[in-house]
């Protein structure tokens, strides 16, 4: 199928598939996937934008890094609460009106976020911030499983998260280079006009994918019924388990190495930003590969993910030795480095791996799979705040921890009756839709 020619309209569809969801031209697909990516993004832009920032918060507020780090914590508890009220929704009322929703919300919280008078008010607006971020970020998953097959879905991740990667790479040199005109409550006003331009691309450029004869009921106990089909899932489980534990271990980087870096180490918050977005392009591009391996049918998803863990348990190793023996800057980089190479492979075929199986459930599915991984996450900022910027010990202690409880994790619930070829990744390929 061609694409339509550049003054049509990117959402004009082309009819509907077997399943009933609207089938749309290539160039409109890849529309669709930028602003989902976009909406994916609220989360690192909410997390990361600021962080350079925190060190002057905290002294503008007149409180501790403990403390300033639980407005990170209640951002990551909003995003994962959230997401589980989020992802059942949408399966009820589709997937277009949550998006716009929750885009506006966000917007609306950043704003109350940039005239925040205290510490407390701004944690429980974070808060506020986060459950509205929830919405688009896991709604965004459904919208591609609802619109590709199994197979393809890896791909279609991969170029999600490429997307939404660019964020975090953004957003801190984007936080550092505000900070140079404007303090911390500047950065909540650029999120807040980030947030209204992701509900206007939402309403011009992506149509409903879930058409009401596929929407389930909408009751509490239908809502139960789907995540028990879920926990009842051994390997469901240990993808959202081991995805929630490697993205404890990515957030405790988020909130120490702000500290770490710029109080024990020395770095400007622009350079911070620069060792920030380093290591994000390395998370992005590590997350192409993944996704083109896994794509091509060469490799399957949950060798990928094994390989993700191993290469994340060598870079905590070599960053909490590091930390131990006090060996300087470049150790500390090095295994930040390899740690979120190893997160590349992990997130998106933990994803694809979740959310292959229940496709009645997409909703659901990719609500357990990021409240897991926000909710976990959240537990980790008071933990890497201990020494303040004392020592880095705390935050690697906190990253190795948090990959091997991953590793085990993973390699205990993976273990069981191996997949029938119906059920397997990209089993379904002529029963589910694919972008042309």
């Amino acid at each position: 199928m061609t694409g339509p020619a550049p003054s049509e309209d990117p959402t004009a569809g082309a009819g509907e598939d077997r399943n009933g969801s609207p089938t749309v031209s290539r160039r409109a697909h890849r529309a669709r996937l930028v602003v989902l990516g976009a909406l994916t993004a609220a989360a690192p832009l909410s997390l990361d934008t600021y962080l350079p920032a925190l060190p002057a918060l905290t002294a503008d507020l007149a409180t501790t890094p403990s403390v300033t780090q639980l407005s990170l914590t209640a951002c990551l508890v909003g995003l994962a609460l959230g997401q589980l009220v989020a992802g059942p929704l949408s399966d009820v009322l589709g997937r277009r009106r949550p998006m716009l929703i929750g885009s506006a919300g966000f917007a609306v919280a950043s704003v109350l976020c940039a005239v925040a008078p205290s510490v407390e008010v701004l944690i429980a607006l974070r808060l506020a911030q986060g459950l509205l971020g929830a919405v688009g970020i896991v709604v965004a998953r459904a919208v591609v499983r609802d619109t590709s097959d199994a197979t393809s879905s890896a791909r279609s991740f991969a170029t999600l998260m490429l997307v939404s990667g660019v964020a975090p790479i953004v957003a801190p040199v984007l936080g550092g280079q505000l900070l140079r005109v404007t303090s911390w409550r500047g950065v909540f006003v650029v999120l807040a006009v980030y947030g209204a331009l992701a509900g206007v691309a939402v309403l011009l450029l992506v149509r409903e994918s879930l058409p009401r004869s596929r929407r389930r009921a909408g009751s509490a106990a239908a809502t139960a019924a789907s995540f028990r089909v879920l926990l009842s899932d051994r390997r469901v489980l240990a993808c959202v388990l081991a995805a929630g534990l490697l993205f404890a271990a990515m957030f405790a980087y988020i909130s120490g190495s702000t500290f770490a870096l710029q109080e024990l180490y020395g770095l400007s918050p622009q350079g911070f930003s620069g060792v920030f977005a380093a290591n994000s392009v390395a998370i992005v591009a590590s997350v192409q590969v993944a996704g083109r391996l896994a794509g091509s049918g060469r490799v399957r998803p949950e060798r990928l993910l094994v390989v993700g863990l191993g290469v994340a348990l060598t870079g905590t190793g070599v960053l909490l030795a590091s930390a131990l023996l006090d060996v300087g800057l470049a150790g500390i980089l090095a295994g930040l480095v390899v740690t979120v190479i190893g997160v590349g492979f992990v997130l998106p075929n933990a994803t694809t791996l979740t959310l292959a199986d229940h496709p009645e459930h997409a909703g659901s599915a990719s609500a357990l799979l990021g409240t897991a991984q926000f909710l976990v996450g959240a537990g980790t900022a008071p933990l890497v705040g201990i020494a303040g910027g004392r020592s880095a010990v705390p935050m690697a202690a906190t990253m190795a921890g948090a990959v091997v409880a991953g590793a085990v994790v993973f390699a205990v619930l993976w273990r069981g009756p191996e997949r029938g070829p119906e059920r397997g990744p990209g089993s379904e390929q002529a029963a589910r839709p694919s972008h042309p």
